[in-house]
């Protein structure tokens, strides 16, 4: 089992959104970046751990606890014009971007990127690394093991 880091802008998609969801899960689209794809395409498992981190927002942190629901599949925002993700040189024969499903697990306590920044436990993730703007990033099982502890008083360690 592997763990992840993934971004979301709680205004596209928020955690809230993922536990409203049918199922509580959720298509993970609209990644634009080759390495972040890359992890999806070739790392991913179903059943991995997910850390689901909003990002771009006023308060950017770890929203809640989600996992792996699916297997790699074509991310249909590449083939729609009208999309935000939108990418002309994608084609049915040549796909550049793919999805997972995201299933919501639970949710804890809100910890933000402030507070994650004096966790010592933290130090070496690679969320807090100067420059890194990765939105999937993968997470160590020490690095896991910290975030689910802090904040455990609400979603407990099942997660």
């Amino acid at each position: 089992m592997r763990y992840w880091l993934m971004k979301s802008e709680p205004d596209d998609v928020s955690f809230d959104d993922v536990l409203a969801a049918p199922e509580r899960t959720v298509s993970w689209y609209g990644v634009r970046n080759y390495q972040a794809r890359n992890f999806m395409r070739d790392a991913m498992s179903v059943g991995d751990g997910v850390l689901f981190y909003h990002s771009s927002c006023a308060l950017p942190g770890v929203a809640g606890i989600a996992e792996i629901a699916s297997g790699p599949y074509p991310d249909a925002t590449q083939f729609d014009p009208a999309s935000h993700y939108h990418d002309p040189k994608a084609t049915q024969e040549t796909l550049r971007w793919i999805s997972v499903d995201v299933r919501a697990v639970a949710q804890g306590r809100y910890l933000p990127l402030s507070e994650m920044r004096t966790v010592a436990a933290l130090e070496d993730m690679v969320l807090l690394k100067k420059g890194s703007r990765l939105s999937v990033s993968p997470v160590t099982q020490a690095e896991w093991d910290a975030v689910v502890a802090l904040i455990a008083p609400v979603c407990g360690k099942g997660a």
